[in-house]
């Protein structure tokens, strides 16, 4: 793993107070930046955070954490916060990121902060995935933690409140804002990969929650057992296997070939099927697809103004299939009768034409897809080489699969069970 460097910075928060955070940097150029939020009245040095900021930026990954307003080392009066500041606070950090360095692409949350990323997420534009740990399905879950003092909040507009062990003063306005966060809504449309680890023995905030998020979740989505782990993964070895399971799922969503191979490397418990390929949203605007092709992962999209042309169109990667099959039929072919060939370039165009204009063709009528290729090659080859070549072009396998019938047969996966990222998702029982 990369040695890292962290630095400590300060920025203003949403309502206006310095708020302390720390940049972990990896030991060369980060790839991506990552914004994580903490837990509820936790700070960003708790250990899920810092592991979480190791692992990442092991990974290339730079890591934004901070103390939310009132809370370690930041400024401002906790009474003040409620869950809608909380998010305007992350807000912030992803401004400070976008203006000083890069926008965040890959939002973290443990618990509380797992809720709040996914309501900031829809206000970072350039949000690819989004992880969360412990987190709640719905924000009213934190006020089983202030039953006790609930009554009196209410009567007198706020009370102190010990949790973990120190205490807090809440306001009403806490109560009332927790309560009116639609965040179910948020979640479904969310748009963007989300994977989703709890605990299965969580006793802060139950594993049920989970299968809240990930219902409400559209997918791609995937789901994590922190088994054996408590809600704070104060036991290292859990901490250190959430943090290294995150950091391999978020390298998959960026989009350099690093990321790629890292995530390909480092994800060695999921097989590659050979032949299989996967093609699921990856969140980069309402037709961005992400093709995972054995190990190997590209992009592909719309062209503007419907898409955002964040990769190949479906008839580009057609072409490119077309065009790369021919050129390794021709190289295969010229290797084998030992032909001086140098080079291979193939350029290829769709287009629709009307049949009549189709001498060839047996359809007579309306309209027809058409394929311009043209065959550039480089070498000591005599016309009749060059002939042969050229019929030999129309022989390549996907020529061939685009002249033949073909039968496509679709069904709908059922989508009754939480996946699991491979079998390794349980650790040994907490002590």
């Amino acid at each position: 793993m990369s040695s890292t460097a962290s630095t400590r910075i300060e920025f203003p928060g949403s309502a206006g107070a310095q708020l302390a955070g720390r940049l972990d940097l990896p030991e060369t150029e980060p790839r991506a930046y990552a914004l994580f939020a903490h837990c509820f009245t936790c700070t960003k040095d708790v250990l899920a955070a810092s592991r979480i900021a190791q692992a990442l930026t092991g990974f290339g990954i730079a890591v934004l954490r901070f103390d939310f307003t009132g809370l370690g080392g930041s400024g401002g009066d906790f009474a003040n916060t409620d869950f809608t500041s909380n998010v305007g606070d992350l807000i912030s950090a992803a401004d400070y990121l976008r203006q000083r360095h890069q926008a965040p692409t890959i939002l973290v949350g443990h618990s509380l902060g797992g809720a709040a990323v996914l309501a900031a997420a829809e206000h970072v534009p350039e949000t690819r995935a989004v992880a969360t740990i412990g987190a709640p399905a719905g924000t009213e879950h934190l006020l089983h933690l202030l039953s006790e003092s609930r009554a009196e909040i209410e009567e007198k507009g706020e009370a102190e409140v010990w949790l973990a062990a120190r205490p807090f003063r809440i306001r009403k306005q806490f109560l009332d804002d927790v309560c009116s966060q639609p965040q179910l809504e948020r979640i479904h449309r969310l748009g963007v990969p989300l994977l989703v680890m709890h605990s299965p023995i969580d006793d802060t905030v139950g594993i049920e929650n989970a299968r809240e998020i990930f219902d409400a979740a559209r997918h791609p989505k995937s789901f994590v057992s922190l088994d054996g782990a408590d809600h704070l993964l104060t036991r290292p070895a859990d901490a250190r296997f959430a943090a290294s399971v995150l950091a391999a799922w978020a390298s998959r969503y960026l989009d350099d070939d690093e990321a790629r191979s890292s995530s390909s490397a480092t994800a060695a418990a999921v097989p590659a099927e050979e032949g299989l390929v996967v093609v699921s949203e990856n969140g980069r605007g309402p037709y961005g697809q992400r093709i995972t092709a054995g190990r190997h992962v590209v992009s592909a999209d719309e062209p503007a103004p419907v898409g955002h042309d964040t990769g190949p169109s479906p008839y580009d990667l057609l072409l490119a299939a077309l065009g790369a099959c021919t050129s390794m039929t021709l190289r295969m072919y010229a290797a084998r009768k030992h032909w001086p060939l140098e080079n291979v370039s193939v350029s290829l165009r769709h287009s629709r034409i009307h049949a009549k204009d189709c001498t060839d063709c047996a359809t007579g009528s309306g309209q027809l897809d058409r394929i311009d290729r043209v065959i550039q090659l480089t070498g000591a080859l005599d016309a009749e080489q060059h002939r042969r070549l050229l019929e030999v072009a129309d022989r390549c396998p996907v020529h061939r699969t685009l002249h033949s019938e073909v039968e496509v047969r679709t069904t709908i996966a059922p989508d009754d069970a939480l996946p699991q990222i491979a079998d390794a998702t349980t650790l040994g029982s907490s002590t």
